[in-house]
């Protein structure tokens, strides 16, 4: 029990008065729990990883399935353990880090069509449900080890990967999580055709707890490593651009009758001294004076001034 004490104020009298002390009770089973930060990254991380694990199981089952995050609970494992139920998939897979484990839990009601898809039949949900045998296990061996590359492929940022075990039952679990851990329970729905059940993964409270901090890392390196470039400038945006120009003689005329003669090997007399330079104009304005040249075997321009004010040419 925690006591807060209000502070001591004074009456109209002059002395001091004491106000009532409030108890509020103190549960030490929910120190440490996570944050409402924290609880959201997990529910970001945790969605998308549904969403890939619907969209794998429905390429490999051929037929619909959904898998949808529904909320996400710590609590310790001895509560944990006292809720399963005897008609659960349990499956422990061993993290490569902390030596800790997770445990998928799958409803064994949701198995039975599973198994029936994959051994070509519709998915139909079998009306009795019994315990697991060696075959089913290995039948089921292919879907887990689908959901087992998504959950790594959730964490791929940090280089997490698992080792998936063996069906066990839910009196073994103490073997995999201590007495005193507390867990994260991701709680999960499945929709199988027309079965739906509870699928859940169970996370140790101190692999979360690097799971989160090492995510953190991660999004942060990759904010760092983003670069802020200042915006170019209207000139340097403008030294990009494409313009249309050409070399050539300006204002020249010539007789409407000699360009009405022309034919393939016509010489045309631009009555232009060659000595004249030209203009070389970009989009029709006038820039520099240009005299013909060759390079090579290639036709150039060679500037001589540049014009005073650049001039639109209306010819």
């Amino acid at each position: 029990m925690t006591a807060i004490e209000e502070p001591v104020k004074k009456s109209d009298g002059g002395a001091p008065q004491q106000k009532a002390r409030t108890i509020q009770s103190c549960n030490f089973r929910y120190a440490g729990r996570l944050s409402n930060e924290n609880a959201r990254t997990l529910t970001t991380l945790h969605e998308k990883f549904a969403a890939n694990v619907t969209n794998s199981l429905e390429l490999y089952l051929g037929t619909a399935l959904r898998l949808k995050l529904i909320s996400l609970e710590q609590l310790p494992t001895s509560d944990y353990v006292g809720a399963i139920t005897p008609s659960s998939y349990l499956l422990p897979c061993a993290l490569n880090v902390m030596g800790s484990s997770l445990l998928m839990e799958m409803d064994i009601a949701l198995i039975f069509p599973v198994i029936d898809l994959l051994l070509g039949g519709a998915g139909v949900a079998t009306e009795e449900v019994h315990e697991l045998t060696e075959i089913d296990e290995e039948i089921m061996q292919s879907v887990t080890e689908i959901i087992v590359k998504e959950v790594e492929r959730s964490w791929k940022a940090m280089n997490i990967t698992l080792t998936a075990g063996h069906y066990i039952k839910s009196a073994m679990i103490p073997q995999i999580f201590p007495a005193n851990e507390k867990l994260v329970l991701l709680m999960f729905e499945m929709t199988v055709v027309g079965s739906t059940g509870p699928f859940n993964i169970v996370l140790p409270a101190s692999f979360v707890g690097y799971l989160l901090r090492n995510l953190k890392l991660t999004q942060s390196k990759k904010a760092s490593s983003l670069r802020h470039f200042r915006n170019p400038s209207l000139r340097e945006r403008i030294l990009d651009c494409d313009f249309d120009m050409a070399v050539d003689i300006v204002h020249m005329r010539v007789l409407v009758k000699d360009l009405v003669d022309l034919a393939p090997g016509t010489i045309l007399k631009m009555k232009a001294p060659v000595k004249h330079p030209g203009r070389l104009t970009v989009d029709g304005v006038e820039i520099f004076e240009a005299l013909p040249v060759r390079v090579g075997s290639l036709k150039a321009a060679q500037l001589t001034s540049r014009s005073q004010e650049p001039i639109p040419n209306k010819e």
